[in-house]
């Protein structure tokens, strides 16, 4: 009985060992994927393929006068009355935003260089399908108060790179903006981020020599900076909410808002000093999130926004105001990691390469109300420093660790602590 029940455990122990070891397989193999190591070179090749793979449905199809024809409207209820007048001027809005400084860098015979000149030639091509009355594609400005966020994303496209995408456009293609910039007048929004929106958008008319709305762009920048709750974040609104509001729009617009305000000596320096200070906080936050795998917490509204979550982070390696003790190679090694998580599978798109509702994967419970497949563009927003050239350090630089993976590593770690300003 004793020899019975030794073989029957015998057996049970070999039975175990194919399992086991392709476990122990599956396990090794991860952890060489996670350890892969990456020049920058190879990390910006990355950036691109995945930046093109998220927004050319969206730009491509508005070149082709086919955005209100082939994206579909997905909405967390299934009913897209109402979405369908507002979802594309979204898709293109915050598409653009976070494209522009890639395609403000000049021409060059590279693959990539190639690229970025063909989805300069669409964007301008369908910046003025957008607003041509006999075209299909002609965005709606002019009916809920939806528009009044998305235009300021399309203005900050504008801001982001005037000379590729502003100043090309024809006048009659200029004017028509600005005349579909002043209709938004007629309606407000929401008391708290989006006077941001009204704000940009009346900076930038002023910019452009038009009469502003003096009472939208001073409570835009009055409560902004009223509602500044401190270390790099502010309350969106009179009570604060723990979300990547703070990325998705306070941070970011808030000193673009100024900056454009300033040129006009709407806005004194020290206040976009103040304002850029507590930008690059923000940015500490936002890279101290990225998990050592490249993962980060989804939590607060609007997750459906996926990577415009680190729009702080991105914003600032671009503007090369990195913190000393924050790499510009530790911010691109983060990134990619994130994008590589987020968008190297199919997981967030449909066969047809839209968007699709959730956070890393299609979890449509997880979208707010107001959320429709064009609200997910904003994802763009963490591919900003695509605009910085290829041989700008942040590109050539050897790979680092990012703070996450220098914690859990047992290395030299910066010690966070608040800051007053």
């Amino acid at each position: 009985m004793q020899r019975f029940n030794y073989l029957i455990l015998l057996l049970i122990a070999v039975l175990a060992l194919p399992s086991s070891a392709l476990q122990a397989k599956n396990k090794k193999d991860k952890a060489a994927k996670e350890q892969q190591i990456t020049t920058g070179a190879q990390d910006r090749a990355t950036w691109v393929k995945l930046m093109w793979k998220i927004s050319y449905p969206v730009i491509h199809n508005l070149a082709e006068g086919t955005l209100h024809q082939n994206m579909p409207i997905e909405t967390p209820s299934g009913n897209t009355k109402g979405y369908d007048e507002i979802t594309h001027l979204e898709a293109v809005g915050r598409t653009l935003a976070g494209v522009a400084p890639w395609l403000a860098l000049p021409d060059d015979d590279t693959e990539e260089g190639k690229l970025r000149k063909q989805m300069r030639e669409d964007v301008l091509k369908g910046l003025k399908n957008a607003v041509d009355p006999d075209s299909p594609d002609k965005l709606n400005f002019t009916k809920q108060p939806q528009p009044i966020v998305d235009a300021a994303y399309l203005v900050h496209a504008f801001l982001r790179a005037p000379k590729a995408l502003w100043e090309p456009l024809d006048e009659v293609t200029k004017q028509r903006y600005i005349d579909s910039f002043k209709a938004l007048r007629d309606r407000t929004g929401a008391y708290n981020n989006w006077l941001l929106f009204t704000g940009l958008t009346e900076a930038f008319l002023l910019q452009q020599g038009e009469q502003a709305d003096p009472f939208r762009i001073n409570i835009a920048k009055n409560k902004i900076k009223e509602w500044y709750a401190g270390d790099g974040w502010y309350s969106d609104g009179s009570k604060f909410s723990m979300d990547y509001y703070n990325s998705y729009v306070l941070n970011p617009m808030m000193v673009a808002m100024l900056e454009t305000l300033a040129t006009k000596k709407r806005a004194s320096q020290k206040d976009v000093d103040e304002a850029l200070q507590r930008l690059i906080r923000h940015s500490e936050f936002c890279e101290r999130i990225i998990g050592p795998d490249g993962t980060y917490p989804a939590f607060g509204r609007s997750v459906t926004y996926r990577t415009a979550a680190f729009q702080s982070l991105a914003d600032v390696a671009l503007r090369e105001k990195l913190p000393t003790h924050v790499t510009p190679a530790q911010v691109r090694c983060a990134l990619t990691a994130v994008h590589r998580n987020m968008y190297e599978g199919n997981q967030n798109f449909d066969k047809d390469g839209w968007l699709v509702l959730g956070f890393n994967g299609h979890q449509p419970e997880a979208a707010d109300g107001y959320t429709s497949t064009g609200s997910l563009y904003m994802a763009t927003l963490s591919f900003l420093p695509l605009g910085l050239p290829a041989d700008n350090p942040f590109w050539t630089d050897a790979p680092a660790d990012w703070t996450t993976k220098k914690a859990w590593n047992g290395e030299k770690l910066h010690k966070d602590y608040k800051v007053e300003y």
